[in-house]
């Protein structure tokens, strides 16, 4: 990547007097947007699929959910043409709510659809416009619901370049965002890679251990496949049973997290920077969880059972489990949250679609399988630093995804208002 500070700038500069802008090149002009663009009349149009914004782009909708009598009301939004979600713009903070339209469809009324007055580079403008919406525009509003009209920023101010300079900057950027959105499809896919693999290799580990020549046995058990010889299967409820005392007096309350596992509120709340809604009344109604039970929640039918980090209490209807024998808590966790654990799960609970939970008896329709207690620390030691390094990897390319992501906005934002100077040489590169 080119160091943005080391490439060239204009000789001379002047103040566009507006502070998302600063300073711009001295012979680019500064405009209103009134005088530039247009609101263009609500137009209907039935033959046209449905439309809307989605993070910078027109994309179509599913038309079959859109009764009618309400796409009767929507408007015409035309390949070429700009289009401005005004709605709600202090509830989403996040999304790019300015598009040039690349297909023809019709959106709802209360888009906002604008044409160009005179002769203008479109791709320029879409960069432009993006930074102007991330900048400005998200500041305006009117009433609680942060709504706006054309009215609103009729009266905003855009540099314009002369034609020439603004095909040269679009030229520049349409070339070199898709170099960094290269990059960053590579990495991500690198990271999906690291993800895949990471799960094969905690499957192996858990359901095979870590002596690749040890002789194996058929488990009798789908789920499971062949274990080492040595491993015992056993029903899962000779393994746990229900813990079913009533939280005491000093219980701190506990939330199921899949994340974090079952961990006090507080702890939760400071690591999500969420707020959990506290019981104040019938405590006693809840039930005890020891430091490493597991408990059985409502979303353990879609990431497995999560192991307890400290004592409490949890809500009644959840399902607390102990060991009836020594276990390692951390095999255990890993292996209460494999994929193909979950799946085994699953299918003992046709109804979990209707909301119920799962309970006690499903969990002891699912076989478990019990290496030796020693061997279960080391596979659970070995996947815990194979988890941290392979984690440590992903974390990487996750903050290089990041900073590829800033580079590109930041060359969009120079580029656009003038702090670099783009030249034909610099698109060859």
């Amino acid at each position: 990547m080119i160091n943005i500070a080391e490439m060239p700038k204009y000789q001379t500069y002047k103040d566009s007097t507006e502070g998302w802008i600063g300073d711009v090149p001295e012979h680019w002009d500064i405009r209103k947007l009134k005088h530039l663009f247009y609101e263009k009349k609500h137009r209907p149009n039935m033959s046209l699929n449905s439309g809307a914004i989605s993070f910078g782009k027109v994309v179509t909708k599913d038309d079959e959910k859109i009764l009618l009598s309400t796409k009767a009301s929507y408007q015409e939004v035309l390949s070429g043409e700009f289009l401005i979600n005004p709605l709600n713009l202090n509830y989403d903070l996040i999304s790019l709510r300015i598009a040039l339209s690349e297909i023809d469809v019709v959106v709802s009324a209360g888009y906002i659809v604008i044409k160009e007055k005179e002769e203008l580079q479109k791709q320029y403008f879409k960069y432009l416009l993006h930074r102007y919406d991330v900048a400005y525009m998200k500041l305006l509003g009117s009433g609680v619901r942060q709504t706006i009209s054309f009215n609103h920023i009729a009266n905003s101010l855009l540099v314009f370049p002369p034609l020439e300079e603004q095909s040269l900057i679009a030229n520049y950027l349409e070339k070199k965002t898709a170099q960094v959105d290269e990059a960053i499809a590579i990495k991500e896919q690198q990271i999906s890679l690291l993800k895949e693999r990471k799960q094969i290799i905690i499957q192996q580990a858990v359901t095979q251990g870590l002596d690749p020549n040890v002789p194996m046995k058929d488990s009798g058990v789908d789920w499971i496949g062949k274990v080492p010889a040595h491993w015992e299967v056993r029903r899962s409820k000779f393994v746990f049973t229900q813990r079913k005392e009533r939280a005491w007096k000093d219980d701190v309350q506990l939330s199921a997290t899949q994340a974090y596992g079952v961990i006090p509120q507080d702890q939760y709340e400071e690591l999500t920077g969420k707020r959990v809604v506290k019981i104040q009344f019938h405590l006693d109604k809840r039930k005890h969880v020891e430091k490493d039970d597991f408990v059985i929640s409502m979303r353990s039918f879609q990431g497995g059972l999560e192991r307890a980090w400290s004592q409490g209490c949890i809500r009644s209807s959840y399902v607390v489990l102990r060991a009836l024998d020594e276990i390692d808590p951390s095999f255990y966790g890993y292996l209460l949250k494999l994929p193909s654990y979950i799946a085994a799960l699953q299918q003992t609970a046709s109804f979990i679609r209707d909301g119920q939970d799962l309970n006690f008896d499903n969990f002891s329709k699912v076989d478990l399988f019990i290496p030796p207690i020693e061997e279960q620390k080391e596979i659970a030691n070995y996947v815990s630093a194979f988890m941290k390094s392979s984690d440590e990897g992903i974390e990487l390319l996750f903050a290089q995804i990041e900073k590829l992501k800033e580079y590109k906005t930041s060359l969009i934002n120079s580029a656009v208002t003038g702090k670099i100077k783009i030249t034909p040489e610099m698109i060859e590169q």
